[in-house]
């Protein structure tokens, strides 16, 4: 067992975490017996700890990035933010509507309310987030503070516990965004949240509406793991982060992982998602909800993104792949349904193929799992790569539809969470083994050295001068334009690229999880696919790997 402390320093320690992966298909029986006995990760808790603020879905940092590139137009950013200025709920002028009770679900419905006022809130946060100008600030709060002197009570049906969860989450984070605002009532919104949204998430994680554990899909398990996180962070409330994170490891529900993810190919570097054969809408709801629960503990040091080497990643990129036409392999999926009393089950069902209903569609969930796994790790995620490109600029709510799917999501990814693109990302290489070490260049030659001078360590992260398939990528010297890392019978050297395909070829790496450790990077040569970037006392080579010792030695983290 891997004890896990909930905040590490992701730029330190490193944050070890490991799920039995779903091996071969399993018999019915077999599967949900297995919920019993999941592996369980122990999560310690940092007692009386506060939070980074803003720490949900956007921090201080990633703000002050938006602020800036937005005044300077930079792309694909701009896009992002144009796509916020069209939506009619950013406008500053929005006025709220608020209920003592919101009902979802049977008779006399009007959740649709909240969900417009949650975000014309969030959407005129990001807004004065992103340009200063005071009146969305202000009508941000207006909508906020008037939710939280009215709502009391979430009735309906067990739709209810979607609302709880969904709205729950979203309220929080568009409240975070304006938390240090003095016009907004903070005390009275986080009593809200806690009060009206988190006794309703954990009754539905405790009890699951009085059903049997399979009967839920994995979105109802998500969006309320997603509330309790969001509002444990927002409140400050150890007890409630741990919950959410231990949930994610351990819950017997539907939207743990190893239940949300059920059934790893891991040869194709793809992983089914649960609700895969039921349609591809819930499904591509799930992508939305399980990215979100990751960058909100990612912003507070907590890496579930990395958890199990990387599953949700294989997940994502099993979605964007059927999504974009193509065939992907299915495990059938076997679950019972109804009470959780014995006379109450409804008995087996099993989906033997992938559910074809709403394939292709396009929701703003895609640019946060590139953003991740591509631009802070400089994984492979080509399936997602291309979903991306499909869907940017990301909308959000309203953009995708009037109903209640057109605001599961938050959504303007491209705005807010699109990766630093290929040619724009500057990085430098620390050694996994060495982490005072990093890879430096200098008159022609290259090896690991002890914190060198920047201008000779750092790397713009371009597409590979050989093609850019699988995520292909070329080092180019920052400080030298021109000059890339290649290798010389098998050495790394630095030199200024000649145009010749050979130099091409030998400058060009392929981006892998790391051979060392999961949450970092290796890259595999070009045109030797048995060869990685790996230091032999303290020079750089491309070479074979035969042990722990060649694997740890390829590893490293890119370092913006």
């Amino acid at each position: 067992m891997t004890a896990l402390t909930r905040r590490n320093v992701l730029g330190g320690a490193l944050f070890a975490a490991s799920v039995a992966a779903a091996g071969a298909a399993a018999s019915p029986a077999q599967a949900v017996a297995g919920r019993a006995v999941a592996p369980r990760m122990a999560i310690t808790s940092l007692g009386g700890s506060t939070y980074a603020h803003p720490g949900l879905l956007h921090t201080a940092s990633d703000l002050g990035d938006l602020a800036t590139r937005i005044a300077a137009h930079s792309q694909p950013w701009y896009s992002g933010y144009e796509r916020l200025a069209a939506n009619g709920r950013s406008n500053p002028g929005w006025n709220p509507r608020p209920l003592a009770t919101v009902i979802r679900g049977g008779t006399g419905q009007n959740y649709m309310q909240m969900a417009y006022d949650i975000h014309a809130a969030y959407q005129n946060a990001l807004r004065w987030r992103a340009t200063g100008i005071e009146e969305h600030g202000a009508a941000a709060v207006r909508i906020l503070n008037a939710w939280s002197s009215s709502l009391v009570a979430v009735g309906g049906n067990a739709d209810r516990f979607l609302a709880a969860g969904i709205y729950g989450y979203q309220f929080a984070n568009a409240a975070e965004l304006v938390r240090e605002r003095s016009d907004f009532e903070l005390t009275a919104f986080r009593d809200m949240l806690l009060n009206v949204f988190h006794p309703m998430n954990e009754q539905f994680l405790t009890f699951h509406n009085n059903a049997v554990i399979t009967n839920y899909w994995a979105n109802w398990d998500l969006c309320n793991m997603a509330s309790i996180l969001a509002i444990g962070i927002f409140a400050d409330r150890d007890d409630l982060v741990d919950r959410a994170v231990d949930y994610f490891h351990n819950g017997a529900g539907n939207g743990s992982l190893p239940h949300a993810v059920p059934f790893v190919y891991a040869d194709e570097g793809l992983a089914q998602w649960q609700e895969s054969g039921r349609d591809q809408g819930h499904t591509m709801m799930g992508m939305g909800l399980m990215g979100a629960i990751c960058e909100m503990a990612w912003n507070q040091g907590i890496d579930l993104w990395g958890a199990d080497d990387n599953r949700f990643l294989k997940a994502a990129e099993y979605v964007a792949k059927y999504n974009l036409g193509n065939d992907v392999p299915f495990t059938p999926y076997s679950w019972q349904t109804g009470p959780n009393t014995t006379a109450g089950h409804v008995g087996w069902q099993t989906q033997t193929v992938v559910g074809a209903g709403s394939r292709g569609q396009l929701r703003p969930v895609w640019e946060a799992i590139l953003g991740h796994y591509a631009g802070r790790r400089g994984l492979a995620a080509p399936w997602t790569a291309q979903m991306v490109q499909l869907v940017r600029a990301e909308g959000g709510g309203g953009d995708y539809g009037q109903e209640s799917g057109g605001y599961d999501q938050l959504g303007f990814g491209t705005l807010t969470a699109a990766a630093v693109t290929v040619g724009e990302r500057v990085s430098r290489l620390q050694a996994f083994t060495h982490p005072g070490h990093y890879v430096a260049a200098s008159a022609g030659s290259a090896a690991l050295a002890a914190d060198p001078v920047l201008g000779v360590s750092r790397f713009r992260v371009v597409s590979g001068l050989a093609g850019t398939a699988d995520g292909r990528v070329s080092f180019e010297s920052v400080e030298q334009p021109g000059t890339y890392l290649r290798h010389s019978s098998f050495r790394i050297v630095a030199h200024q690229s000649d145009g010749s395909s050979l130099f091409a070829a030998d400058a060009t790496f392929v981006p892998v999880t790391g051979l060392g450790h999961s949450m970092l990077s290796s890259f595999r040569s070009h045109n030797f696919a048995d060869r990685y970037l790996r230091h032999r006392n303290f020079q750089l080579w491309i070479d074979p790997i035969a042990n722990d010792q060649d694997r740890a030695d390829a590893t490293f983290r890119l370092v913006d």
